[in-house]
Order: structure tokens, then C-alpha cells, then sequence
């Protein structure tokens, strides 16, 4: 008998890191000839085949009421949108811009269920705060710092824990200085305060106040207090976004810059620039597509931290009579040995929309899709 040829293998494929993730965002309309509701609205990005789809208009808000300086945080099938302020959107006097007016700081807090796409709300924060650090931590959600006051820039010390399986807010030790346009990030099991405005309670502002700003909390759960650690953030310029991947800290840029021009890593000592992260695309996106488009203006960039990669879904306006907005997604992977970078296929949208806040990172589960 004649030898029987093996039957040949199947190509391999690949498995989709992303599949079992989303990412959801916030946007509130900036078109000044939008005739709709300027209201925040959800929007959620599906990594594992680069498309976008609304998800639904924040409840509860009037026309043209957009809240800002929230936070968005995920556990389980669920989100979180956290305190903010509340303003009003309107044209400007010569209808050639838009004018924002500060209403309310907001303790109130909601939660959206990706599952079955229905909104209810929670236990409101005990103290009302916008623009401050945000992470969770064991199934809990932490909060610390922030303003509590309009028109007044000065912090808080003050943090609060979030248990949804008793839907309670829980206060925590004051931190050790006030604090706001912090970073939270949950590291080592520890929850770390990054940067910010900071100063003493005592008012005591000159230098220390400028060396605050380079500082950060960590909150020790066994001895419920802060611990105070100099130097960390190296800027005197609060930082945009931390993440965590695998055992170290990653950030692109500040307050001031929120795309620094490549990736730095924290590894417990020191911030060093990531090898490869370099990308100028992310800067001036002049050949972001074969279209030859002329130069084109950067409007939001969030980064999200999806396994081993850094995924920073980033809108631009296109020129043109008509407002358009164009969505990147450049995606980075940290464990790469060459060729880090790859950016996906942009879309492209009518109006023009502005990031209301960094989004959070959402997993489906093994065996869901």
C-alpha cells in the first residue's frame, strides 16, 4: 500500500486581542451651526474591528447642558459617570463662537449597564468635585481631590470609596496637601494620586507649592492613611493620563500637551521615553490618509490601556466649508520588540465634537463577545 499524505494544516490565525474589550467615551457637540442638542453623549469604540457606534445622551441633562470635569470608571458590565460641573453651551454674541457659564459642582453619580443599555442612579458623592483623580481598586471606585467650589482654583484634600455592591459611599483620610487636575491610577494593588494643582492646607504655597505638583498620594488600605511621595511626577505641570501595564506606568503628555510627541514609562524610580514611541502622525496628521489633505487640527486625544497595548483614539477637523471631524485610532504595543505603531483606518464624521473626559476601558469576559 502506498504511504497517505498528511492532510495539510489550516492557516494559522492569529486571536484577536481585543475582542473581549470596548472602549466608551464622552463628547458633547462644539458646532456652531449644530441646530441640535449640544448635550453630552456616550460613544463606545469596538478595537477589534475599529468601528464606533452612540451608545446614548447622558439622562437628565436640559438642552445644551453638558457636564464636565466628571469621571468615567468601569466595573463589571457597568459605567460610571462621577460628579463634574455643570454648564450651559450657547453662541457667542456674533454667533462666530461658543460661550460656556459654569452652573454647579455635581455630587450626583450614574451608572449605565452596557448589558441591557439602562441608566440608573447612585448614591451621590458625599463631597461634590470635578476635575479630580479617579481609579479602581478591587471592585471599588476611589476618589480624591478635586474642586468643590466655582471660580475659586483651589483643591481639596478630602477622598471617598465606592462600594456598588452596597451602593455607599464610604469617606477615606484626607490626603496629605489639596489637591485638583490629578491623576488617579490603581498600581501594585496600591492607589496612587498623581500631580496636580497642589498645595498645604496652611496656605503655606511658596515653593512648596510648585514642588506639590511633582508629588504624589498613596493611599495604604492597612494603615487607612496617605503617604506622601516627592518627585514622582518630575513636572511642575499636572499630567494628562497615567495607565497601568503589566509592572510599570505609562504617560504621553500634560495638561498643557496631552501628546508630548512619544510614551514615557514609570518603573517605580524614574520616567524614561518608551524606544520606538516616537510619532509624529499623532502631532501634525498631514498623511493620515493618501488624500493629501493640507495640514489639519488636532481636537482630542485619549489614551486607553487595552492588555499590553496603549490605544490613543484621537479627532481631528478636517478642513472645509462643512465641519467635519476625522477619528484615528494609533495603536501601541508595549511588548513589541520593533515596529510598536500601527494606525488604523480613520472615519470620518459631520460636526464637530469635543472629548468631555478620558474614557474607560470595558471587559466583556472570556466567553462573552
Amino acid at each position: 500500500m502506498g504511504s497517505i499524505s498528511p492532510l495539510p494544516s489550516p492557516p494559522f490565525i492569529p486571536e484577536n486581542p481585543f475582542t473581549n474589550y470596548r472602549i466608551y467615551t464622552c463628547f458633547c457637540s462644539n458646532d456652531l451651526l449644530a441646530t441640535t442638542n449640544m448635550s453630552n453623549w456616550i460613544e463606545c469604540y469596538d478595537p477589534s474591528n475599529n468601528s464606533w457606534h452612540r451608545v446614548d445622551r447622558i439622562p437628565e441633562l436640559l438642552e445644551n447642558h453638558v457636564r464636565k470635569g466628571f469621571s468615567m470608571a468601569s466595573i463589571g458590565d457597568a459605567i460610571y459617570i462621577i460628579g463634574g460641573r455643570l454648564c450651559h453651551k450657547a453662541s457667542g454674541p456674533d454667533s462666530d463662537e461658543i460661550v460656556e457659564d459654569d452652573l454647579e459642582v455635581l455630587s450626583s453619580v450614574i451608572r449605565y449597564d452596557i448589558r441591557n443599555g439602562a441608566w440608573s442612579k447612585c448614591a451621590p458623592l458625599g463631597t461634590p468635585r470635578f476635575d479630580f483623580a479617579c481609579t479602581v481598586c478591587d471592585s471599588k471606585i476611589y476618589v480624591a481631590g478635586g474642586q468643590c467650589t466655582l471660580g475659586i482654583a483651589r483643591g481639596t484634600s478630602s477622598a471617598e470609596v465606592y462600594d456598588p455592591a452596597l451602593d455607599e459611599w464610604k469617606p477615606l483620610p484626607n490626603m496629605s496637601v489639596l489637591r485638583y487636575k490629578s491623576v488617579g491610577v490603581t498600581w501594585q494593588g496600591r492607589i496612587y494620586v498623581v500631580g496636580g494643582f497642589a498645595e498645604k492646607a496652611d496656605l503655606d504655597k511658596l515653593p512648596w507649592n510648585a514642588i506639590g505638583r511633582c508629588s504624589a498620594e498613596v493611599y495604604d488600605s492597612d494603615n487607612a492613611k496617605w503617604d506622601l511621595v516627592m518627585g514622582m511626577w518630575q513636572l511642575d505641570v499636572p499630567p494628562n493620563q497615567i495607565v497601568a501595564v503589566d509592572e510599570k506606568l505609562y504617560s504621553s503628555g500634560d495638561c498643557l500637551n496631552a501628546w508630548k510627541g512619544h510614551i514615557e514609562a514609570y518603573d517605580g524610580k524614574i520616567w524614561n521615553e518608551v524606544d520606538g514611541s516616537h510619532l509624529e502622525t499623532l502631532s501634525s496628521p498631514i498623511s493620515i490618509s493618501a488624500a493629501n489633505w493640507p495640514p489639519i487640527k488636532r481636537l482630542y486625544i485619549t489614551m486607553a490601556p487595552v492588555g499590553t497595548h496603549l490605544l490613543f483614539l484621537a479627532g481631528y477637523r478636517k478642513p472645509g466649508e462643512i465641519s467635519r471631524v476625522v477619528s484615528v485610532v494609533h495603536v501601541f504595543n508595549t511588548s513589541a520588540n520593533r515596529d510598536p505603531w500601527r494606525s488604523l483606518e480613520p472615519m470620518e464624521e459631520e460636526g464637530e465634537k469635543e472629548l468631555c473626559g478620558h474614557g474607560c476601558v470595558v471587559s466583556l469576559g472570556h466567553n462573552n463577545s
